[in-house]
């Protein structure tokens, strides 16, 4: 049976965001697993151990874990605003998935007369919505803390919005370098641009930036201000229980995810890989982990910043730092002619 065109254009994107959500969930689950284990190795602890550490029962943590959390009561406080409480774990969780509508995974494959293109939309200006999807998850954090109409997650929804202010300014500017050289807002045609060299040897300084706001963006140590636990008693989620709580635990790590694979596609050749050994889509996936990792190991070795020095770090260091990469990018591509 063939199909006809409008119904091509309308199954074919339901069907990858169906494969890319139950993908993103699926890889969450096991995420918070591999983090306990890290973090217990590196913090010299014990960690999971009731169902193995290795081993087809060690697969059923995560299970055990969503189902524990399901079952806890839920609860909504007397005085919350009840519209703003419940939309807040959804709007974190549904900003975190929609970054992935324009990232490529895959080169295309053609069978027959059809050409799949593993990527939800190509869009024109992907950098553009990356950037705006990005600036509102912080809406999630600030509904959670105003909704919940308590002090500490009150100041936990605070401290994320200044704390987004201080570093999504040097996020965007640490990607204007690899746009200057790529001439082009396109994911797919930035990673196509890299089958050679990737932009992280043309813009290291960029990249250090934008790892570093990557940190911030998400919340993890050394930046998690918003939820810091031995100040804000757990922040702006201190209210939540039962399932809004883990969509906000769920927010962080595909947004983890999230961020990961944008700073693989900008600077590390997205799923481009050396000699052909792999096929794409097992190169981004690596590239996402190693940064996956990382993300844990600081969690387990670099202690908190406290929010005044945060907020100077922003704006003392970070926003010169990225102003001058984008003159001195700026200034080498007009001496080369470019």
């Amino acid at each position: 049976m063939t199909l006809d065109p409008w119904m091509i254009a309308i199954i074919e994107p339901l069907v990858k965001s169906l494969v890319v959500i139950i993908a993103l969930l699926t890889l969450f689950a096991y995420l918070t697993l591999m983090e306990r284990i890290v973090i217990a190795k590196i913090q010299s602890r014990i960690g999971p151990n009731r169902v193995g550490r290795v081993g087809p029962l060690a697969l059923l943590q995560p299970i055990a874990d969503a189902v524990k959390m399901i079952m806890k009561e839920d609860f909504i406080p007397a005085q919350a605003d009840k519209l703003a409480y419940i939309l807040a774990p959804a709007i974190a969780v549904g900003t975190a998935l929609l970054a992935w509508a324009v990232i490529p995974l895959n080169p295309p494959v053609t069978i027959g007369d059809y050409t799949i293109h593993f990527q939800i939309a190509d869009i024109n200006v992907a950098v553009l919505y990356l950037l705006a999807i990005g600036s509102l998850s912080v809406y999630g954090i600030v509904l959670g803390g105003w909704g919940s109409n308590n002090k500490y997650s009150l100041l936990g929804g605070l401290r994320s919005t200044a704390q987004m202010v201080s570093y999504e300014i040097s996020l965007g500017l640490s990607l204007v370098g690899v746009l200057m050289i790529s001439q082009t807002l396109s994911l797919t045609k930035i990673v196509e641009q890299q089958s050679g060299w990737w932009f992280v040897i043309f813009q290291p300084v960029a990249f250090i930036i934008y790892f570093i706001c990557m940190l911030a963006e998400t919340n993890r140590l050394p930046f998690d201000l918003p939820e810091a636990e031995t100040e804000l008693v757990a922040g702006y989620q201190t209210e939540y229980s039962s399932l809004k709580f883990a969509l906000f635990y769920m927010a962080e790590y595909i947004h983890m995810l999230t961020v990961s694979a944008i700073a693989a596609t900008m600077f590390l050749g997205g799923y481009q890989g050396p000699f052909g050994i792999l096929p794409g889509v097992h190169w981004l996936f690596i590239k996402i982990m190693f940064f996956i990792f990382l993300f844990m190991w600081i969690r387990g070795t670099l202690p908190r910043f406290r929010y005044d020095q945060l907020m100077r770090f922003g704006w003392k260091f970070l926003l010169p730092l990225s102003l001058a990469n984008v003159f001195v990018t700026a200034v080498v591509l007009v001496w080369l002619g470019k």
